[in-house]
């Protein structure tokens, strides 16, 4: 009889230790798997945020503030409650400056989106414009001024517990900005050894800003997307003082 309670001792014994090995494995299964489908969401909401971006610009001359507006209101669902037309505005008048705010939004801090205008060239955005839009054919680099084609770019937040802060050391390490090394808690033997450049292409402003949000423990990811269409106005020039919208770097 006391054989069979020390028996049932150790494979109770036995259980929870495979318990305790398994348990983060799983956990992290189930949250990283949540914060991919995140991922993937933002994903399809950043093409049409670029879309509706270059849709608006098209037809108010360019503007960055309303682009950047469009864009914003296209995001919203990503990274804050818009299950009521009234959590959507407040959502909305918060994140209007384009900044994320670290109380709303899970210490997140940055700017939201980039977004970086490839046409029209700043340099070909006339003062008789409304010539140059009418008559493509009698001006000098008329048609690249009738069509807006816009690059956007979103500091997408990860901000699932634990899954953001494995995925975003990964993410870094096959961008080549880190590197990865750790012990597989299940087997000691096998490390991971994350090291050399990466192939995948990456402004050097992307990678100074998502370095400069990792040092502040922010894990983001920047999802891009990029949109043209005809112009339905005349590109103005006093929305092209510079040749990308406010708060993205020139020359991305």
């Amino acid at each position: 009889m006391e054989s069979g309670n020390r028996l049932a001792g150790r494979q109770s014994g036995q259980a929870a230790v495979e318990a305790a090995l398994t348990l983060p494995l799983s956990i992290f299964l189930i949250l990283g798997t949540l914060q991919l489908f995140l991922l993937l969401q933002a994903r399809v909401l950043t093409e049409y945020a670029a879309f509706r971006a270059v849709r608006t610009g098209s037809v108010k001359h360019g503007d960055c503030e309303a682009m950047t507006h469009a864009a914003i209101a296209a995001l919203l669902p990503t990274f804050a409650r818009t299950d009521s037309p009234m959590a959507l505005g407040t959502a909305f008048r918060t994140h209007r400056d384009n900044y994320y705010h670290p109380k709303q939004d899970t210490g997140h801090t940055g700017t939201i989106v980039w977004i970086a205008r490839e046409r029209p060239l700043r340099g070909t955005v006339s003062v008789n414009e409304e010539e140059a839009f009418d008559d493509v054919n009698r001006y000098a680099g008329a048609q690249d001024v009738v069509r807006l084609e816009a690059r956007l770019i979103f500091w997408f937040p990860m901000r699932i517990p634990f899954a953001n802060w494995v995925l975003g050391r990964m993410f870094l390490a096959h961008l080549g900005l880190r590197e990865y090394s750790s012990v597989d808690p299940l087997q000691p033997a096998h490390q991971a050894r994350w090291t050399g450049q990466s192939s995948v292409p990456l402004d050097v402003s992307i990678r100074e800003e998502l370095l400069a949000r990792a040092q502040r423990r922010e894990y983001a990811f920047p999802l891009q997307a990029t949109y043209a269409m005809r112009m339905m106005t005349p590109a103005r020039l006093r929305y092209f003082r510079t040749q990308n919208c406010p708060l993205t770097p020139e020359g991305l």
